[in-house]
C-alpha cells in the first residue's frame, strides 16, 4: 500500500510523511492532509494518531499499540509523528507514568474525588475514601471492580450489585476492539463501553454521532469521553471531538 503513496520528506525528523490520494479513501474528506507512515506500515494523520494514544492513556496502558494489527509503537515515533507539543508531550509522559505505577502497585483513582487510593484488603471490592467521607459527612466506598460507588452488602471478592460488575462484563471492556468513528472526525475508541450513570454495556455501531442513549437509565452520554452529554457538549458537538 505504501507504493501508492507520494514520499515526501521532513528536515527535522526521520519519520516518512506521505500525501494520500482521494481515491484510496472513500470517506477521506480532506485528502490534502499529509499523513505518517507508522513503522507497523499503516497511515495515519497526526491528530487521530494523537487522538488514539490519548484513548489507549485514559484505558490504563503503559505502551502504545496500532488498533488495527496490535503492533507497538515506540514512544519516540508516537511523540515525533503526532507532533506533539511540549505540553502534550509533558502530559502523555506524566499519564503513561501514572499508569505504569498503577500496574506495579494496586493502586486507582477515587472515582468520587479522583486521589490515588491504595487497597489494603485484596479480598473486599469494596474501598473506603477518607477524604470523600470527610468531605461528604458519611462513609463514601467505591467497588475496587467498576470502580462506581459501592452497592450491596460487603465485604465481597467478586463483585458489587452495580450492573455490569462481574469478571465477564470486566474482561469484556478491557480485551474488547477499537473502533474509528468516521462521522466523528475519525476518532479512535473502545467499541464497546459501560453508560457511566448505570454500568450497562453499550456496543457503538460505527453509525451517527458519538452521544449515547442508555436503553436503561435513559441518560445521554459521550461515547469517547464517557462524561454526560450536556457537559460534553458545552465545548464540542455531536460530531467534533470533545
Amino acid at each position: 500500500m505504501a507504493k501508492n503513496f507520494k514520499e515526501l520528506t521532513l528536515s527535522d525528523t526521520d519519520i516518512k510523511v506521505v500525501q494520500k490520494p482521494s481515491d484510496l479513501d472513500v470517506y477521506d474528506d480532506d485528502p490534502d492532509v499529509l499523513r505518517v507512515q507508522l513503522s507497523c506500515d499503516h497511515v495515519a494523520d497526526p491528530m487521530s494518531l494523537t487522538d488514539c494514544c490519548k484513548v489507549q492513556l485514559l484505558n490504563g496502558d503503559i505502551v502504545f499499540k496500532c488498533p488495527l494489527c496490535e503492533k507497538e509503537w515506540p514512544y519516540d515515533e508516537v511523540r515525533k509523528s503526532a507532533k506533539l507539543s511540549n505540553d502534550e508531550r509533558i502530559g502523555f509522559e506524566d499519564v503513561l507514568g501514572t499508569n505504569a505505577a498503577k500496574k506495579i502497585v494496586d493502586i486507582k483513582d477515587c472515582p468520587g474525588c479522583g486521589t490515588f487510593i491504595q487497597r489494603v484488603h485484596t479480598t473486599n471490592l469494596a474501598v473506603e475514601c477518607i477524604l470523600c467521607t470527610k468531605r461528604t459527612g458519611k462513609i463514601y466506598e467505591f467497588c475496587w471492580q467498576c470502580q462506581r460507588e459501592w452497592k450491596g452488602p460487603r465485604p465481597r471478592d467478586d463483585q458489587c450489585e452495580n450492573v455490569g460488575c462481574n469478571i465477564k462484563d470486566q474482561e469484556l471492556l478491557k480485551d474488547c476492539s477499537m473502533v474509528t468513528l468516521k462521522s466523528v472526525q475519525n476518532v479512535q475508541c473502545p467499541a464497546i463501553r459501560a453508560c457511566p450513570f448505570c454500568g450497562v454495556l453499550i456496543e457503538h455501531l460505527q453509525v451517527g454521532c458519538k452521544i449515547m442513549s442508555c436503553q436503561r437509565c435513559h441518560k445521554e452520554f459521550c461515547f469517547v469521553c464517557l462524561i454526560p452529554s450536556k457537559e460534553c457538549l458545552q465545548t464540542s458537538t455531536h460530531f467534533v471531538l470533545c
